[in-house]
């Protein structure tokens, strides 16, 4: 049974037509509050580490560029929220492959928590020396978000800079976009804000 709560169909053209496309209340709001009492659960037990850029050897901690901390959902994948989550990203990828012929073969994904004042500058996702990520993926763990708590990510739509849309952080968004394509960054959140981000990749993960 499915938990998508949106006409594929309409996303799948906006993605063809614009590369990027939100999604409010995208999945039930019962497996968002799941994950996100999961995401909080392993917060409180330590086992999240400060985010890096950069991959493989050439990571390294810059807190002036990001200063969220992640937590690799493959080291939890045995939470029944987790599961719920990867059966529906999954649909989303067969739907992708079927309307929009990415080969997209896996997803990468993690919990990412921004203590208050935690941001992320403008990026890209895709790698420069590796072109497997093709999808960004980011989904929110916030209920009752406040407008004035920041925390925003913030999508470029020319380019890295002019015209962007903000989103707002609320539980149930997902927010799908090509991860070569668009610049953005996160703003500074006012409070602590929650997220599974991810991103569809063609061939098999390096590890």
């Amino acid at each position: 049974m499915t938990q998508l709560q949106f006409d594929l169909d309409a996303v799948l053209d906006t993605l063809a037509e614009k590369g990027w496309v939100v999604i409010p209340q995208a999945l039930p709001g019962e497996l968002a509050r799941n994950l996100r009492e999961a995401c909080l659960q392993v917060w409180d037990e330590g086992r999240f580490h400060q985010a890096a850029t950069g991959r493989a050897g050439g990571q390294a901690r810059r807190a002036e560029i990001r200063s969220d901390s992640v937590l690799w959902l493959d080291q939890v994948a045995e939470l029944p929220a987790v599961r719920a989550y990867h059966s529906a990203m999954d649909e989303i990828m067969q739907a992708v492959n079927r309307g929009l012929y990415l080969g997209l073969a896996e997803l990468e994904s993690h919990f990412a928590v921004y203590p208050q004042g935690a941001f992320y500058k403008k990026h890209l996702d895709r790698f420069q020396d590796d072109d497997a990520r093709m999808l960004s993926t980011v989904f929110y763990l916030n209920e009752n978000w406040p407008a004035d708590s920041g925390g925003q990510i913030r999508l470029y739509l020319d380019g890295d800079c002019g015209e962007h849309v903000d989103v707002e952080p609320e539980a149930g968004t997902l927010v799908l976009f090509l991860a070569d394509r668009f610049w953005h960054e996160v703003l500074p959140a006012r409070r602590q804000r929650l997220s599974v981000t991810g991103w569809y990749r063609r061939g098999s993960l390096p590890w």
